[in-house]
């Protein structure tokens, strides 16, 4: 199976479900992709720039 890529639409939730102290595997498979593409977001080695959502899809899944 080949990994999905993060897309900058997907970096400000990802930002902030980690603030929110969401785990790696649960953000993961709300996106449907690798937890190591989670690490590459929180280590700013993808979109370092864009900033942390302002609120949660009303679609993801409860911490």
């Amino acid at each position: 199976m080949k990994d999905r890529k993060v897309t900058p639409d997907m970096v400000p939730v990802i930002k902030l479900a980690r603030l929110k102290k969401y785990n790696y595997a649960r953000i993961a498979s709300y996106f449907q992709i690798n937890q190591g593409r989670i690490a590459d977001v929180m280590k700013g080695r993808i979109c370092p720039d864009i900033p942390p959502a302002m609120s949660l899809p009303p679609d993801f899944p409860m911490a």
